[in-house]
Formats: structure tokens, C-alpha cells, sequence
């Protein structure tokens, strides 16, 4: 009996010991699925480096296609080596921060806004309003995007209008399209109920006095089919 007994007790320290290996193995699992083996990917510095030459800046389709691991991507955010701007943005933490980090954020995240209306007379300097929210152009049949950050206002403007005007500009070497001064300004008036029409009153007479085309706005307004809106505001500034 005491025999039998010391084997059936060899057996269960067996059977716990090799419990105890499995868990063991399977944590192991668990957190190479967060955090693989360095060995098995690019060093942190070829990986900076990587950032380096794109601008310091990666979106997460992009990093794969350099051969970088999405979980080393996480694993260099969690340690503070690169900087989470949005949702699968990263920029890499030694750089400088962006001088305009949500317009290149919201450009990064929505290839095909143009910037506009409220956020268009802020990045060219005609109003005192600050917006709180990106506000993009995008076409009538394109959806607007789900985006954590930066918060967007979405406005969908015609073909034509949408096509009309727009201008590339490079901050932090990072391309984001705006609307030009006058096509703005023709803009805010036809949208005057959504973003009141003071705003683009005082976009309009800014614009004048940056010496903005009035003939090129007279353009835009017939564009927008609000001519006969805008005209007497533009003699009144004569």
C-alpha cells in the first residue's frame, strides 16, 4: 500500500509540476504576443531610424511595409520612444513636437480633406476665431471617417467646389491641402448659416486687406452660387 501510495503521489506532483509548465508556457505566449523576443525583429535604432527617414512620422500601414512588427511599434510607444498622435499615427518622441499637429494629424488621418471654412481662415490668418475642431472639405459621396483625434467637423461640398481652389502646403514635411484665401472666404458665405455669417464677414474683410482678389472671390462666389449674397459686402468694403 505504501508503495501504491508513493506512486500515485509521484504521479500528482507530475501532473501539478507539468500544470504549473503549462501555465508557465502559456504566460510566455501571452506576453510575446504583446512583446516579441527583440531578437526576432529590427533593433529600437533601426527602427528610429526608419521614422527618421519618413519624417519622424509612421502611420502603422506604413511601418509594415518597412518590415516593422505592429507590437514593435507598441512596445516602443509603451517605453516612450515614439508618441501615439492618433489612432495608428506615431511620431517618433525626439523630434520636435508639430507646429500645426492637428492639421497635419487630421491631413495624416483623411488623405482627401481639404481644409476649410473656419480652420482655412485660421491657417491663413483672417480671423480671431479659434477652432476647436478640424473643419474638412470632403466629396458629396465620400463618408465621413471615424477619427478619436483630432476632433473633425465634416462639411461635403459638390465636385466642382470641392475640386476648386485648393492649395498644398508642407508643415513638418508633411503635405496637407487648404483651400486659398479668396475660395475660403466664398466658402464661409455659402455656408454663413453653419458657421455664422459674422465669421465670414470678418474672413472677408481681412482677405481685402491682405490684398486678396476680388475678382478671384466674385469667381468662387459664382462657383458656390452665392454672387448676389457676397457682392454687396464686398462693395460695402470698397
Amino acid at each position: 500500500m505504501d508503495m501504491q501510495h508513493g506512486a500515485v503521489c509521484q504521479k500528482t506532483l507530475v501532473k501539478v509540476s507539468s500544470l504549473k509548465w503549462i501555465k508557465y508556457l502559456t504566460d510566455v505566449n501571452i506576453c510575446s504576443n504583446y512583446y516579441p523576443i527583440m531578437r526576432n525583429e529590427k533593433t529600437f535604432e533601426n527602427l528610429s531610424g526608419i521614422f527618421r527617414q519618413n519624417s519622424g512620422i509612421l502611420h502603422t500601414s506604413e511601418a509594415i511595409k518597412f518590415g516593422v512588427h505592429p507590437r514593435a511599434l507598441y512596445r516602443m510607444r509603451d517605453e516612450g520612444r515614439i508618441v501615439e498622435l492618433s489612432r495608428g499615427i506615431f511620431r517618433l518622441a525626439e523630434i520636435s513636437e508639430l507646429k500645426e499637429s492637428d492639421l497635419t494629424t487630421a491631413s495624416l488621418r483623411v488623405p482627401a480633406g481639404i481644409v476649410c471654412l473656419t480652420s482655412a481662415l485660421s491657417f491663413h490668418g483672417l480671423t480671431t476665431e479659434i477652432p476647436h475642431e478640424v473643419y474638412l472639405a470632403l466629396p458629396r459621396e465620400k463618408s465621413a471617417p471615424k477619427v478619436d483625434y483630432p476632433p473633425l467637423r465634416i462639411f461635403h461640398f459638390s465636385n466642382e467646389t470641392y475640386a476648386a481652389g485648393v492649395e498644398s502646403h508642407m508643415i513638418d514635411k508633411i503635405e496637407i491641402k487648404v483651400f486659398s484665401l479668396e475660395k475660403t472666404v466664398a466658402d464661409c458665405f455659402k455656408f454663413r448659416n453653419r458657421i455664422g455669417l459674422d465669421v465670414a464677414l470678418e474672413g472677408l474683410k481681412n482677405c481685402l486687406e491682405k490684398k486678396g482678389s476680388r475678382a478671384k472671390i466674385l469667381e468662387y462666389a459664382r462657383l458656390c452660387r452665392i454672387e448676389k449674397i457676397i457682392r454687396p459686402y464686398l462693395e460695402a468694403f470698397e
